[in-house]
């Protein structure tokens, strides 16, 4: 058999064999942590992130994106626990055996904003579906993120219960929705548009917006934050143990204490609820 031979045949059978890119293994003094943007811009994360590494030493980093995303990027086995605002997407991710140890930690509502003149005529409704509707019958112009976020993925839910489909002119797809719900609050903005916003994002850019909370407190609009661990027996390589003691003094009193005060100074309200429930 040929020199040449063997060479072709090992090239040809490494060819067929699929490439596996196993992620670096974790720091140990590290938490890396895959959040949506809300929490993050808010300041709790970081906030929440910077006590934590005050009591235990352990180092906490974050990278934020929308829901979706940042459940698709933990799918990498590349960070060790996840903080999210999709109940749909998160139960998905932990069955499809990704996440682990789901927990309910703060909450707080959307609101739907829109120009203080109202054109709509919808400020002061009290059912989101029908004032939804009201948008879609005249064509009022509103801006949605688009992009499977959490925000989104609640826009697509109220939208549902309304059995139209919003599109046309009038339904505005923010091309930089991937950005967050301070960037898509500012275009709507400038847009004199409608929009459906969390209400923290809303108290940090009230002072200087055209626009006005026009829908509030129908239950259907809380949205619910949660923390998820991923899973260490499908990545090996993640800071499971420092994880699970972030996860555990996320819920604790102290924690849950911070969050209920978090705002209230600047804001004179808090922007999120603490919703954690003792196992």
């Amino acid at each position: 058999m040929s020199k040449n031979f063997l060479v072709s045949l090992c090239s040809f059978v490494l060819a067929l064999t699929p490439l596996y890119v196993q992620a670096a293994p974790a720091d140990a003094e590290t938490i890396r942590i895959s959040s949506t943007i809300g929490p993050v811009d808010a300041g709790i994360i970081p906030l929440l992130a910077e006590t934590f590494t005050s009591k235990t030493g352990l180092k906490v980093t974050y990278a934020k994106a929308g829901t979706g995303a940042t459940l698709e990027k933990a799918k990498t086995g590349n960070f060790d626990l996840v903080v999210v605002h999709a109940r749909k997407l998160e139960d998905r991710f932990v069955a499809d055996g990704f996440g682990i140890d789901r927990r309910d930690v703060m909450f707080n509502d959307f609101v739907i904003l829109g120009p203080k003149n109202d054109p709509a005529g919808i400020r002061g409704m009290k059912d989101v579906v029908e004032a939804f509707k009201v948008l879609a019958t005249k064509e009022s112009k509103m801006v949605t993120r688009g992009d499977n976020s959490g925000t989104h993925v609640k826009e697509m839910e109220i939208w549902a219960k309304t059995e139209l489909e919003p599109k046309g002119d009038w339904y505005v797809v923010f091309p930089d929705g991937a950005k967050g719900n301070k960037a898509t609050t500012l275009f709507a903005d400038s847009e004199n548009a409608y929009v459906l916003m969390d209400r923290a994002t809303w108290l940090t850019l009230k002072k200087d917006s055209k626009l006005d909370v026009m829908v509030e407190k129908d239950p259907l609009m809380l949205n619910y934050i949660a923390i998820i661990r991923v899973n260490p027996e499908k990545f090996p390589q993640v800071n499971a143990d420092a994880a699970l003691k972030l996860a555990d003094w996320l819920v604790s009193e102290e924690a849950q204490g911070i969050i209920k005060t978090f705002g209230v100074d600047t804001y004179g309200e808090p922007l999120f609820f603490p919703n954690a429930h003792p196992k």
